[in-house]
C-alpha cells in the first residue's frame, strides 16, 4: 500500500465519485480507478459498491476511511516537521476554503505568499463551510477559511475579513423597482434560488432572516444549487430572488444582468480555522499573519 493509494481512496470516498476525485487530486479518472482496483485486489476486499455509473462505500470501506485519513494526517505531520527544518524553502501547505472566499478574497493573498515563498506548494481544495470545518478537524487541511461561524471547540477561529450578503433579482422582477423591503416580503409570492445546506452563504442568510423575525422555512425555494455561479445564472434566467455574496454578485450587477433589492443584510465575517492541538507549521503561521495584515 502506498501513500498515493491512500490519498486516492480518501478522495474517492469523500466524494463517492471517480471523476470528481480525479479532478481534485489532478489525476485521470482511469488512474484513480486503477489505483482503487489494485488496492481492492491486493487485500481481497471490496471498498466500493459499483451501482450503475455511481459508486458507494461498502461497510469495509467506511471502516477503513477513518484509519486512512488518520494515516495521511500523520504523514503530513511528518512532512511538516521536516520542512520546518529547512525554514520556508520547501514544503506543502494544505488549505480548504469555502467557494466565496476561494473565488474572490483568497487568491491575491495566495499569489503574494507564492511570490515571497515560491518553494512552498499551496494545495487548495474548495468546499462549503461544513466540509472545510471537517477537513481542519480531521487533519486534511492545516488551515481553513469559512464564512460565518461554526460550533467546533477543537478549532481556533480568527476573523480575517468581512463581506456583505445582498439580495439580487432579475431586472424585470417587482423588487427591482427600488422599493424598501420588509422581512415579511421575503416569504411572499417570490421564489428563491438557494445554495445547498451546509454552505456559509445559506446558513448566514437564514440566520439573518430569522433574527429579523421571518421564518426561513416559509421561503419558497424553487431551486437549490451547489455554487455561487450556478445560483447567479439561475437568478438571471428566471423570476427568482437569490441571497449571495456582494463580491460574487458584483460583475452581474455591474452588467445590469441582476439588480440589488433594497433590503439591509448584516455584515458577515470570513474566518480562518486552525486546529488548537496540532502543530502549526511556519508556512501556516506566515500565511495566517498575511491574512490578518
Amino acid at each position: 500500500m502506498t501513500f498515493e493509494q491512500l490519498a486516492i481512496f480518501v478522495a474517492v470516498a469523500e466524494r463517492e465519485h471517480l471523476t470528481h476525485a480525479a479532478e481534485a487530486i489532478h489525476l485521470t479518472p482511469s488512474a484513480v480507478s486503477s489505483a482503487i482496483k489494485n488496492l481492492e485486489a491486493y487485500y481481497g476486499v471490496e471498498l466500493f459498491h459499483r451501482v450503475g455509473r455511481r459508486i458507494e462505500l461498502t461497510e469495509t470501506g467506511r471502516s477503513f476511511l477513518g484509519e486512512a485519513k488518520a494515516t495521511l494526517a500523520r504523514v503530513r505531520s511528518a512532512e511538516l516537521m521536516l520542512s520546518e527544518l529547512g525554514g520556508l524553502q520547501r514544503g506543502q501547505l494544505s488549505l480548504y476554503a469555502s467557494q466565496t472566499i476561494a473565488s474572490y478574497w483568497l487568491p491575491p493573498l495566495l499569489m503574494r505568499f507564492h511570490r515571497d515563498y515560491p518553494g512552498i506548494e499551496l494545495d487548495l481544495t474548495i468546499g462549503n463551510t461544513r466540509t472545510v470545518t471537517e477537513a481542519v478537524i480531521n487533519g486534511a487541511a492545516e488551515l481553513g477559511f469559512i464564512e460565518g461561524e461554526v460550533d467546533a471547540p477543537a478549532l481556533s477561529m480568527t476573523i480575517v475579513a468581512q463581506d456583505a450578503l445582498v439580495i439580487v433579482v432579475p431586472p424585470h422582477h417587482p423588487w427591482a423597482d427600488g422599493r424598501q423591503l420588509a422581512a415579511a416580503d421575503l416569504a411572499s409570492d417570490t421564489s428563491w434560488v438557494m445554495r445547498e445546506e451546509g454552505s456559509g452563504t445559506r446558513s448566514e442568510f437564514e440566520n439573518a432572516v430569522a433574527k429579523l423575525g421571518a421564518s426561513p422555512g416559509d421561503l419558497k425555494v424553487a431551486l437549490v444549487l451547489p455554487s455561487n455561479e450556478a445560483v447567479l445564472s439561475a437568478a438571471c434566467a428566471g423570476q427568482s430572488a437569490a441571497a449571495i455574496s456582494s463580491a460574487a454578485a458584483r460583475a452581474y450587477l455591474g452588467q445590469g444582468l441582476l439588480v440589488q433589492a433594497r433590503f439591509d443584510m448584516p455584515v458577515r465575517s470570513f474566518r480562518l480555522l486552525r486546529h488548537k492541538e496540532r502543530h502549526a507549521s511556519k508556512a501556516a503561521l506566515t500565511l495566517e499573519a498575511m491574512c490578518k495584515g
